[in-house]
């Protein structure tokens, strides 16, 4: 007769087996940028790059379309990030403030993802073997609204990210990359200590407006 602890013994065997080096190694590198970008730390662009590279790797032997071309997007929107947090960085006074977003943008936001979600999750579901065209497209489409924001720093970004990182689990669980799917569980939470810090330095900074 298996005992509970034996059928979690073989869990955790399970776990570290079936989890690569490499999905490890974009699991910490992962994990580190989002908690750097949380802090508002920008060695959070250089980890990220590294991470998504990896990630391109990883989506693309899980049959992940639409999460590899989203890392690609990552691998670009991460470049941009550096540079646009770079920018004065040793003059505070003058660095770019924290944000939040506008009517208009969250008009076009939407807009963006209904029409990223329907086209690229037709085409997977039509011409590929994707897991989950439309659910994945959808995902993707709210990164790529997310991602922007991030390298804005619009204050919402951090919402729309617990709201797709949620979604990513359940897929990652689905596809065994249990490592990634609690990365992505840890994402959650680490989105919303960002939201919360990055709203007080939005205070913060309107305080004597």
């Amino acid at each position: 007769m298996v005992t509970i602890a034996d059928a979690v013994r073989e869990s955790i065997i399970h776990f570290f087996n079936i989890t690569t080096p490499l999905e490890w190694c974009g699991v910490i590198t992962g994990t580190l940028c989002v908690w750097l970008a949380a802090k508002n730390n920008i060695l959070n662009w250089p980890l990220a790059i590294i991470s998504v590279l990896i990630y391109i790797f990883i989506f693309f032997e899980s049959k992940l379309y639409s999460d590899m071309g989203l890392q690609v997007y990552f691998l670009v929107t991460n470049a941009y990030g550096w540079y646009f947090w770079s920018k004065n960085r040793n003059n505070p006074e003058t660095s770019r403030p924290v944000s939040i977003i506008t009517n208009k943008e969250m008009g076009l936001s939407a807009i963006a993802v209904i029409l990223l979600t329907i086209l690229p999750g037709t085409l997977l579901h039509y011409f590929t073997k994707a897991s989950y065209p439309f659910l994945d497209s959808f995902c993707t489409a709210c990164s790529l609204v997310a991602q922007i924001f991030l390298a804005r720093k619009v204050l919402q970004n951090w919402l729309i990210w617990i709201f797709v990182d949620i979604i990513y689990v359940g897929v990652y669980i689905s596809k065994d990359l249990y490592a990634t799917a609690i990365m992505y569980a840890l994402y959650v939470y680490i989105a919303w200590v960002g939201y919360q810090g990055w709203k007080k330095t939005y205070i913060i900074e309107n305080s004597h407006d």
